[in-house]
């Protein structure tokens, strides 16, 4: 039977993060070579510089309630761009391990017709890639463009306030600085797309294992007595690697996402206050709106991707079959003595609180085999 290639399902994301800086050859780190120097040089010139230039502007104008407010919740969601790409990085080879992991052959369908049960699961992620840039690209082009549509580019107004060591109103600084700026918003944005959806990803991949756990459950009925005991086992230690692939998950990505629930609260909160102020219908009335459907299909990415893993995780989708297969095993009369199967119910879920995914177990169900 031909290997799955998981990491093709998300090709699109890799090569993206690939060109960010963020995806470093192999199966490994960072290595000292051209394209660490590459990444530590774009990733600190485009996000980490600019997001310094606005934050040492707040106190510069921290007596004027509305320039600040402005400033803020720009400030908010660049600084939680560079968090993420922090923790990103920093993690790096935890990734590549959960990566590799997926080529493992535990991984692996074990039937040429069991794609089509985790079909769904990597279709509707590139689905949901293709569609989250929907609402980011007008937003950055209408922070792009509004100082050119409300007439401000005359008194050199920037897309962003921001403070430099020089004076960024005459030419050619001030063109210098205005394409500084688009460029490190349209970089760190996709940074932040790219990074949301490799975190997605990894739940997306949880997802399709337990659909394969499922269906190999389900199919342990169809087995003769002979084959029956072999894949009973391998079912065992396919639940426990997925549980332990989904804690490993959660060491990679937790801090992250609970950094994205607490800055786009705040971001939020924020950008509605921004509406109140601005001029209705001006150009930058339509990029709050568009900054505002971009934020909320941010946490609805997590939110979605973390309510089909528990969805999949409830007993109800895994004991059932554990039963019906007990029941089987009676009447087949397996016996194995490193084996204790009770005929009781197996509670599985993935909880996400406070941005912090939890594996909880309640084993009704006792499996122990030493």
């Amino acid at each position: 039977m031909q290997r799955f290639n998981w990491k093709l399902t998300i090709k699109p994301n890799i090569v993206a993060l690939r060109l960010l800086g963020l995806w470093p050859e192999g199966n490994e780190g960072y290595k000292k070579d051209l394209y660490a120097v590459y990444a530590f040089t774009f990733l600190n010139l485009f996000i980490n510089c600019h997001n310094f230039f606005q934050a040492v502007n707040i106190f510069f104008v921290y007596t004027d309630l509305e320039a600040l407010t402005a400033i803020i919740f720009v400030t908010i969601t660049d600084l939680l761009a560079s968090i993420k790409v922090y923790y990103f990085v920093r993690n790096i080879k935890q990734l590549k391990a959960l990566m590799a992991a997926l080529d493992t052959q535990v991984f692996q369908p074990r039937r040429l017709d069991e794609e089509h049960t985790f079909y769904y699961g990597p279709k509707f992620w590139r689905f949901i890639y293709v569609v989250y840039h929907f609402p980011v690209i007008p937003t950055l082009t209408a922070w792009t463009i509004y100082p050119v549509m409300d007439g401000s580019v005359k008194d050199y107004r920037l897309p962003f306030s921001a403070w430099y060591p020089y004076n960024s109103r005459i030419s050619p600084y001030y063109e210098i600085t205005y394409g500084y700026q688009v460029l490190c918003i349209w970089f760190s944005a996709f940074a932040v797309i790219n990074t949301d959806s490799m975190i997605t990803a990894l739940m997306m991949f949880i997802r399709a294992q337990c659909d394969i756990l499922n269906d190999s459950v389900k199919n342990l009925g169809s087995l003769s007595s002979a084959d029956y005991n072999s894949n009973l086992l391998q079912c065992v230690h396919h639940h426990r690697t997925i549980i332990s692939f989904a804690k490993d998950c959660n060491k990679f990505f937790d801090r992250i996402v609970l950094g994205q629930f607490f800055t786009s609260a705040l971001a939020l909160a924020l950008t509605m206050f921004q509406l109140t102020i601005v001029a209705p219908l001006s150009s930058e009335f339509y990029s709050l709106i568009f900054y505002t459907g971009s934020m909320t299909t941010e946490i609805f990415l997590y939110c979605w991707f973390g309510n089909e893993v528990e969805i999949k995780l409830r007993p109800v989708s895994v004991s059932v079959s554990v039963l019906n297969s007990t029941s089987y095993s009676r009447k087949k009369g397996f016996k194995t003595p490193k084996s204790d199967i009770t005929n009781e119910e197996k509670n599985i879920r993935i909880l996400l609180s406070s941005g912090r995914v939890f594996i909880s177990f309640n084993k009704k169900t006792v499996l122990k085999y030493f």
